[in-house]
C-alpha cells in the first residue's frame, strides 16, 4: 500500500445504504465548495449550524459564507467545548435552539466541529419534530475517520458513555482536511488513534504501512487524505453490510470498552481524550488477547509500540491523575464496563485480536479473568 505524491483532487467514498446511502468528500479545501454541494443536494433548504466555540472562531464565518453564495439561509447554534456540552442540558440547549430557529423536517442541521458537536447536533436532528436530516463538516482527525460516518449519534449518562441516543445517519459528510492544521498536537494524536485502529482490527497492510508513513500524516503531507480516505472506505464498508451493530459493525469498538470506563472514571474530562481512552484500550485489549492465547505477544508489542511512538498513552499509568480513585480500582473499572453499551444480560463483551488486522466479537469474557488482567495492570 502506498500513498499518492500529492495532493490529489477530492476523494468520494460512498456509504452504501441504499435510499440512505451518502458521501463523504475527503481533500484540501473543499469547505469553499460546501454552499454548492448543500444546494446541489436539496435546493431551496434552510440550515442551522452546530458549533462549539473554538471551531467558530476559526471555521463557523468561512462555512456561513459558503452556504450564503449558494443562497441558503443558516443560523448559528453555539455549544461550549468538550464533553460537557453532550449532556441532557447540552440536548435541551440545542434542541430549543432549532425550534426557535424555526428548522422544520425538510431544512438541515449542520454539524461543524468534532465528535461531540458530530454527536449532539446529530441525536438533536433525530429527535427534533421525529427527524430532522443532517449534515456532518467534521473538524477534528477522530470526528473524520470515525464519529462523522455511521449514524451514531447520542449524549453521555453520568453513568456512562454515549448510553443515550439514536441511529441517524447524515446525508452528506464533508471533511476539509486543511483545518485539521488548527488542531493542537495532543488533539491530532487522539485522532490518530482511530486511524490506526482501522489497521489493527482488520486491515493488517495499512497498519504497516501506518508504520512508515505516520510521520507525514502528521506534517499534512498527501499521506494524511490517503489515511483518511482509508479509514473512511474501511468504516462504510462494515457499516454498509451491519447499520445497527448488531454483528460485524461491533469490531468498530475494538479499545473501546476499556476505553470508554477510562473516561467515566476520569469525569470525561480533559484529563483524557476519547481517541487517548482508545489508544490505553486497544492495547490493553492486544495484552489481554495475548495472556489468552489468542494473539502472539509480539504482535500485542507492535500495537503499543506505534501507538506509544507518535506520543499517545498505552498505559493506565499514563493517564494524568492515575493515582485518582476510580483508576487505581480494578473493582470500579469493572463496574464501569457493567454500564458498556455492548452488555448483554450483565455479560461482558469484549472486541479481541487474533493477529493484527483480525479482530473477533468475544462474548461472555469471563469477568474474573478480566479483573485479574486490570489488577495486575494496574501493579504495574
Amino acid at each position: 500500500m502506498t500513498a499518492p505524491l500529492k495532493h490529489s483532487a477530492a476523494i468520494t467514498v460512498e456509504v452504501a445504504l441504499g435510499e440512505r446511502a451518502y458521501d463523504i468528500v475527503i481533500g484540501r479545501g473543499v469547505l469553499a465548495s460546501f454552499g454548492a454541494r448543500v444546494a446541489s443536494l436539496r435546493p431551496g433548504v434552510r440550515t442551522a449550524i452546530i458549533t462549539d466555540r473554538t471551531v467558530a472562531r476559526n471555521w463557523l464565518e468561512q462555512t456561513e459564507a459558503s452556504l450564503a453564495e449558494a443562497g441558503i439561509p443558516t443560523s448559528r447554534i453555539i455549544v461550549e467545548e468538550g464533553e460537557v456540552s453532550k449532556t441532557y442540558a447540552g440536548l435541551e440547549k440545542v434542541s430549543e435552539a432549532l425550534i426557535a430557529a424555526k428548522i422544520e423536517r425538510n431544512d438541515l442541521v449542520i454539524a461543524l466541529g468534532g465528535g461531540v458537536v458530530g454527536d449532539l447536533a446529530g441525536f438533536a436532528a433525530a429527535i427534533l419534530r421525529r427527524g430532522v436530516d443532517f449534515v456532518q463538516v467534521p473538524t477534528s482527525l477522530l470526528a473524520q475517520v470515525d464519529s462523522s460516518v455511521g449514524g451514531k449519534t447520542g449524549i453521555n449518562s453520568p453513568q456512562g458513555k454515549n448510553l443515550l441516543g439514536a441511529f441517524h445517519q447524515p446525508v452528506l459528510v464533508v471533511a476539509d482536511t486543511s483545518v485539521l492544521d488548527t488542531l493542537s498536537p495532543r488533539q491530532f494524536r487522539a485522532g490518530y488513534a482511530e486511524v490506526a485502529k482501522y489497521g489493527v482490527l482488520g486491515d493488517d497492510a495499512f497498519f504497516t504501512w501506518l508504520e512508515a508513513n505516520h510521520a507525514d500524516i502528521f506534517s499534512g503531507g498527501a499521506a494524511r487524505e490517503h489515511a483518511i480516505a482509508t479509514s473512511c472506505r474501511a468504516k462504510a464498508a462494515i457499516v454498509s453490510r451491519d447499520e445497527r451493530e448488531t454483528g460485524e459493525r461491533a469490531l468498530l469498538n475494538l479499545g473501546h470498552t476499556f476505553g470508554h470506563a477510562l473516561e467515566a472514571a476520569t469525569g470525561f474530562s480533559d484529563r483524557l481524550f476519547h481517541g487517548e481512552g482508545v489508544a490505553v484500550g486497544m492495547v490493553l485489549a492486544a495484552e489481554f488477547s495475548a495472556q489468552l492465547g489468542m494473539i502472539s505477544g509480539a504482535d500485542a508489542a507492535r500495537v503499543e509500540r506505534h501507538l506509544a511512538s507518535v506520543g499517545l498513552p498505552t498505559h493506565l499509568q499514563d493517564i494524568a491523575g492515575f493515582a485518582q480513585e476510580g483508576l487505581a480500582d480494578a473493582d470500579a473499572l469493572m463496574a464501569l464496563m457493567a454500564q458498556d453499551k455492548k452488555v448483554k444480560r450483565g455479560k461482558l463483551t469484549f472486541i479481541l485480536l487474533q493477529a493484527i488486522g483480525r479482530a473477533v466479537v468475544a462474548n461472555d469474557v469471563e469477568p474474573a479473568l478480566v479483573r485479574g488482567f486490570l489488577q495486575q495492570k494496574l501493579a504495574g
